[in-house]
């Protein structure tokens, strides 16, 4: 068992501020760039249970699609935020680059890729418009209104999300059930991970293919957005499919997280994660809690689900304790 929950092993990070209004431009061009992306991604890799196939991962330097194929070639994508840079790579031997900064437009963005995957032999196909972004409705060839790229809220965007990713990592190391990768979904363009039951859902009703592929199952999931013109706030999230009843009843750890959505998820501000004297212990507090709350609703066998590493029950008690001295 681990006392990490209870005693943070790591330096007080120097996690960023991140306001939406400060960069919402920057977010919609980084997120529309993410689908093209990941677009890319889904015409060159085999369907996964979940749509995991579709995901991008964090790596040291950015977001990556990690291995694609394509006419006999694998090859790769990454965002690199340090250099600002998209980066393409093949089994070849070849990289090809070009800059993600200096007003680079969306429809930009979209010919200098395809540009680069025919000249490596591993161009695909895409329906070249935005998914499920109700406020970004252009045809990507057509964008050349989305070229916002600020270098350093990018890099603070970037922090945060490979800060979170490495708690949301570890938090899921505490399950031995099905678990999703800690992975991000361009499509709300949020850093995710999911847990699962074991146990088949009921179909949604009307639900179009997406949905219905991402909710076969009862599951808990949790993440962490930079915001969007709906939630003008970058912030922690949890939600139980399908919702129990009584989930909303169920106690969270520490005192600003609350329920929300008449009681279907459970949000925690980036800001009052970032500003705690222990980030890392408040975040585990609201995952571990949030978690709970779900599993408890949903009559899940919690206690099976357990791995070796997860804390002990009085350590989880503490860490649900220790959320509540944020500030």
């Amino acid at each position: 068992m681990t006392d990490r929950p209870l005693s943070s092993r790591e330096p007080r990070p120097a996690l960023p501020e991140l306001p939406y209004d400060a960069w919402s431009d920057t977010l919609d061009t980084l997120h529309l760039f993410a689908q093209i992306v990941g677009k890319v991604k889904l015409a060159a890799t085999h369907p996964q249970n979940h749509w995991w196939n579709v995901t991008l991962s964090v790596d040291p330097r950015g977001l990556t699609t990690r291995r694609l194929y394509a006419n006999g070639i694998f090859f790769d994508i990454a965002f690199d935020f340090i250099d600002h840079r998209l980066v393409v790579r093949t089994d070849r031997g070849e990289t090809r680059t070009f800059a993600l900064d200096g007003g680079v437009s969306v429809a930009a963005f979209d010919r200098s890729l395809h540009e680069t995957l025919a000249g490596l032999g591993v161009d695909v196909p895409l329906l070249e418009h935005p998914f499920g972004i109700p406020h970004l409705d252009t045809p990507f060839p057509e964008d050349t209104e989305h070229a916002a790229y600020q270098r350093e809220y990018v890099e603070r965007y970037w922090r945060a999300l490979g800060w979170s990713a490495d708690v949301f990592q570890e938090f899921m190391g505490w399950f031995t059930g099905k678990a999703s990768p800690v992975h991000v979904f361009w499509h709300s363009f949020d850093l995710a991970t999911t847990r699962f039951s074991g146990k088949r859902a009921a179909p949604r009703a009307d639900a179009d293919p997406v949905t219905a592929e991402a909710y076969t199952h009862e599951v808990v999931s949790f993440g962490w957005w930079p915001g969007d013109p709906e939630v003008r706030r970058p912030a922690y999230y949890s939600y139980t499919a399908p919702q129990p009843e009584g989930l909303a009843e169920q106690p969270l750890s520490p005192p600003q997280a609350t329920w929300v959505n008449d009681g279907g998820m459970a949000v925690l501000p980036y800001e009052a994660v970032r500003t705690d004297e222990d980030p890392r212990t408040t975040l585990l507090a609201f995952l571990q809690t949030a978690f709970e709350a779900g599993s408890r609703a949903a009559h899940w066998p919690a206690e099976e689900l357990t791995s070796n590493w997860c804390p002990t029950s009085d350590q989880l008690r503490a860490l649900a304790r220790a959320g509540l001295h944020v500030r």
